[in-house]
């Protein structure tokens, strides 16, 4: 019995010491709640504040969204156009928050899309209601199903083409919607035509207020972000390239004044620029003439340039994993390699940074002809060095790293060849203008960086 009784208060005793602790801990996670709780909003405000200074057109974009809404809202207090729409002017407000978008491009390309899909699906679906109306009871039934059927899984099937879908998606998707509301509603003839005019009209009202504040509030043109990207990724591949040689030829004596690196893999965001910059292709083609964007500007071009810079940049990803290997080649055979290579590389950087600032100034890339030029003089010098006999009495496993080095430099210079002549092509193409001699690049830079808003 005494055993029991023992039993029992050292139960009672964990189950109090439990309960102790569990009110402990409460008490203790409501005492730290105000601490976390500031500190969550500090780190909030940090965010905001950090993505704001990051890019300060997102903030104008948030005030132009809600200044286009404001405007569709006063559907619902200018009592006349009230008394036109009803509830139906909802559908302007829906536009505005599913059509207004970052850039021009994308606002006008889906205001765009939604204006001809309502247009074209409304058309139909009163076609279709009245011919199911027609068939009589029986028949209206199946054939609505028929119709709704047919536009759905065909409209689907044209979404899978690639061109289809990079332009018009969104344009299928609201003809989808538009049709069935409008075909497969119980409203009679009359009411069904009253229904596709208002839907029709609220939503060109709302498209048109989107697109006249994007274009002349602050606006941000696709075509613009796309070249400005070109420019800047040719860029950071010339930063690389002009400082490649001195990294890789580093003597232990340099390695104890390391400068900054962070510019040698600025070149990284340059592999994943494929879909960006094909989207900022397709929104620029719905873009009017506006700055030195004429109508037709050559937005192709920029996509082949981009292309080949993403080529480069690969090589360059090469190069670099050498810079970070664990096998590198003695000093004594890399000096012998180290003048030429070190031209090949600074000429090829200089090229790039000629040719980007070309394309950001919009000027004809004459003075980087010399810079593509001179990698090309050193290669054949290279060519002939690897094919003496220099190398005979050396290692083969100690050649093998600077040969690869050398065959990725070679493949760089070839990449930068072919980059010049896609920029010539461009510049040919948009008009470049030819630079005066008088004026320097840094001034040619400073007037074409701010393009004049102006539609033509």
């Amino acid at each position: 019995r005494l055993s029991y009784i023992y039993i029992y208060s050292s139960c009672k005793l964990f189950s109090f010491n439990l309960d102790m602790e569990i009110v402990s801990r409460g008490w203790w996670w409501v005492k730290a709640m105000p601490k976390k709780l500031i500190a969550k909003v500090v780190e909030v405000a940090k965010n905001t504040k950090k993505l704001g200074q990051d890019d300060p057109r997102i903030i104008i974009h948030s005030l132009k969204v809600g200044l286009a809404l404001t405007l569709v809202s006063l559907f619902y207090y200018f009592q006349p156009l009230y008394n036109s729409f009803g509830v139906s002017a909802m559908w302007a407000v829906m536009t505005v928050v599913v059509v207004f978008e970052f850039s021009v491009g994308a606002t006008i390309g889906k205001g765009f899309n939604r204006g001809v899909a309502t247009l074209l699906a409304g058309a139909l679906g009163v076609g279709a209601h009245h011919l199911a109306r027609i068939s009589g009871t029986i028949g209206e039934p199946i054939l609505v199903g028929l119709f709704v059927f047919l536009q759905g899984a065909i409209s689907t099937f044209i979404r899978f083409f690639p061109k289809i879908k990079a332009r018009y998606d969104y344009g299928l998707l609201i003809f989808i919607l538009t049709f069935c509301l409008v075909s497969v509603s119980g409203f009679r003839e009359d009411e069904i035509l009253e229904l596709a005019h208002k839907r029709l009209s609220t939503v060109v009202i709302g498209a048109s207020v989107c697109v006249i504040v994007s274009i002349f509030v602050c606006p941000v043109w696709a075509g613009q972000e796309l070249h400005t990207q070109v420019a800047h990724n040719m860029e950071k591949l010339g930063n690389f390239l002009e400082g490649f040689g001195d990294e890789y030829f580093k003597t232990s004596e340099d390695e104890e004044t390391n400068g900054d690196k962070s510019v040698l893999q600025d070149y990284k965001s340059v592999l994943n620029s494929k879909n960006s910059q094909e989207t900022w292709a397709n929104l620029a083609r719905w873009e009017p003439g506006h700055g030195q964007f004429m109508y037709r500007h050559p937005w192709k071009q920029y996509l082949k340039v981009g292309t080949l810079t993403r080529q480069c940049a690969y090589h360059i990803e090469a190069l670099n994993g050498h810079l970070n290997s664990d096998i590198q080649a003695p000093a004594e055979i890399r000096g012998k390699i180290e003048g030429t290579c070190t031209k090949m590389s600074l000429e090829s950087g200089k090229a790039l940074k000629e040719l980007a600032l070309a394309i950001k100034t919009m000027t004809r890339p004459s003075s980087a002809e010399a810079h593509v030029a001179n990698p090309k003089s050193a290669t054949k010098i290279l060519k002939s060095l690897l094919k003496s006999g220099m190398w005979e009495d050396t290692d083969l496993l100690e050649v093998i790293p600077v040969a690869t080095v050398v065959s990725l430099l070679i493949d760089v210079v070839i990449c930068v060849e072919k980059i010049a002549e896609s920029v010539h092509e461009l510049a040919s193409l948009a008009h470049f203008k030819s630079i005066d001699p008088t004026v320097t690049p840094e001034k040619q830079l400073t007037k074409t960086e701010c393009p004049n808003i102006v539609i033509t």
